[in-house]
């Protein structure tokens, strides 16, 4: 597993083996079962954690315990709780695999020691923080702008990897649909 993370960092960015050397004993593999969790609200997220293979979903659970997909992730994407990360507060989210995983986690401390060790590090991890804020900001405007028909068709469009991976049900709660809507859109898209 950790093979697949430094390819995916060697893809970006040139590290020394003195540099991997650091990074190395610092990661922790953690393999998942399907619909076991990585973080349960409440917990306090202390991760940085690399997918490496498999998929995840990040939801919420409202008081009328109807679940709220906020992300999917999947094979070379990072997994958490930023908010739980940066305040050490309790998180509002759950973690779980929607397929069996492996995730490579590192430890907020270390993984602060790596950034401030090695500045290439540090630079490639703030250039992913703004694409991920970047898609976030275009998920919120997908979410407050977009009609359903035309949220599926972003999400497909976007995330053709993913659309096939997870469950009917819960993409419908992604695009905060429901699952007959979705179903009703898929018909429709399909007689056209």
């Amino acid at each position: 597993m950790f093979i697949t993370f430094k390819k995916y960092i060697s893809e970006k960015t040139v590290l020394s083996d003195r540099d991997w050397a650091i990074i190395k004993p610092l990661c922790i593999i953690k393999k998942l079962r399907k619909q076991q969790y990585l973080l349960q609200e409440g917990e306090i997220w202390k991760y940085h954690a690399f997918v490496c293979e498999g998929c995840l979903r990040r939801y919420s659970i409202d008081e009328k315990g109807i679940e709220h997909i906020i992300q999917f992730v999947i094979e070379n994407w990072w997994a958490g709780d930023r908010e739980s990360l940066a305040n050490e507060t309790p998180s509002r989210y759950n973690i779980d695999a929607i397929e069996n995983s492996a995730v490579l986690l590192i430890r907020k401390d270390n993984f602060d020691i790596i950034c401030k060790k090695i500045p290439e590090f540090n630079e490639l991890m703030n250039t992913i923080l703004q694409r991920s804020l970047n898609a976030s900001q275009l998920r919120i405007e997908a979410a407050i702008s977009f009609t359903a028909e035309e949220k599926y068709l972003h999400f497909i469009k976007s995330f053709p990897n993913i659309a096939n991976r997870v469950p009917r049900r819960m993409l419908a709660s992604y695009l905060s649909i429901t699952p007959e809507t979705l179903s009703k859109i898929k018909n429709q898209i399909t007689k056209k």
